[in-house]
């Protein structure tokens, strides 16, 4: 309920000002819709620590045996007696591969968010939205299939480009590959980093699209029509003042964008070729990600073995929320624009 202090008194008189309280009472459609919006948070709320707590409940088993060691062995062999398994290996391969779909991903979504809100004739722009949230809805299953029967055979050429002319950077060299030999086996690009990176960046595309495009158009009219006014052409309103308006709102879905990445499970899985170890060579064969791992080991996995993939997913809902908390922060500075 608000309320809202004013005062008055006779001009002239002397005596004192009295406050009066304004007091406002909601109606009952007010008070009904409050309701429902806090309970709706407080579910999304009570189903997150639900999930969090089961995960701390079931990896309770596995975290007592290997303990600290958990975060710097790089094996997975779940055994209470050995307890030689970690998520060492596995989280940074997530974070490599999350990271190279959102390199790929964030130019391409600021694009085309910036072609449908400045660009595009006004009759084509429902039709480009509603392409782009169809892509959003694409099941992940078929994008592993596209990348594994359609991406990969064609992408490797590119893979092994890189490898010839960008091989002295670390991260693009590949072992056992002679670049100067046109004979060398190609199938040692196959499965890697880079082609679950790039699957998984057309499906974080749509998310970044959006939320890009949603920000762009809420620029502010005048500012807009300032720029023109002082003879700036399109690209300088979009340069001075589109994208420094809607920087958070980029910065947020780039962030939103990753905590999908990092949980990316089935596309990941059916390209990959599992390797136990911190893979810094993007292009060539062997990758890991945390959601891979789980789906690879379930199946056949005894009571401890399940133990240990709830600890290796108890830390990937951990990574993931924090990355979405910071997201909706920063989305949430940006909607006013007040940075412009």
């Amino acid at each position: 309920m608000t309320v809202v202090e004013a005062r008055s008194g006779a001009a002239g008189t002397g005596e004192a000002d009295e406050p009066r309280r304004l007091k406002w009472r909601p109606s009952p459609a007010d008070r009904v819709f409050r309701g429902v919006a806090r309970g709706a948070g407080a579910t999304v709320l009570l189903v997150a620590l639900l999930v969090g707590s089961f995960l701390a409940y079931r990896a309770v088993t596995a975290l007592k045996v290997v303990r600290w060691s958990f975060f710097t062995t790089k094996q997975w062999e779940p055994d209470p007696v050995s307890g030689s398994f970690g998520i060492a290996a596995v989280v940074p391969g997530t974070v490599i591969i999350a990271g190279i779909a959102i390199v790929l991903a964030v130019p391409v979504a600021v694009g085309t968010a910036l072609y449908i809100c400045e660009y595009a004739p006004r009759r084509m722009r429902r039709m480009l939205v509603t392409l782009v949230d169809m892509m959003a809805a694409v099941p992940s299953v078929v994008y592993g299939l596209f990348g594994v029967f359609l991406l990969q055979p064609n992408i490797i050429h590119l893979s092994r480009w890189i490898a010839t002319y960008l091989g002295w950077i670390p991260i693009f060299e590949v072992a056992d590959y002679d670049t100067t030999n046109p004979l060398s086996s190609i199938t040692v690009f196959t499965a890697s980093s880079f082609v679950a990176g790039t699957v998984v960046a057309m499906m974080v595309t749509p998310i970044i699209c959006s939320i890009s495009r949603e920000v762009f158009s809420q620029a502010p009219i005048g500012e807009r029509e300032g720029a023109y006014a002082l003879g700036g052409t399109r690209w300088g309103m979009i340069r001075t003042v589109v994208l420094p308006y809607g920087r958070g709102g980029v910065i947020g879905g780039s962030m939103l964008g990753l905590g999908r990445a990092l949980g990316e499970t089935i596309a990941v899985y059916m390209i990959i070729s599992p390797v136990f170890d911190i893979q810094w060579h993007v292009l060539q064969t062997g990758a890991i990600s945390v959601s891979s791992l789980i789906a690879l080991r379930y199946g056949d996995s005894a009571d401890f073995a399940v133990s240990a993939l709830m600890a290796a997913g108890l830390a990937l809902f951990v990574m993931t929320l924090l990355v979405n908390f910071a997201a909706s922060i920063v989305i949430g500075r940006s909607r006013s624009g007040a940075g412009t």
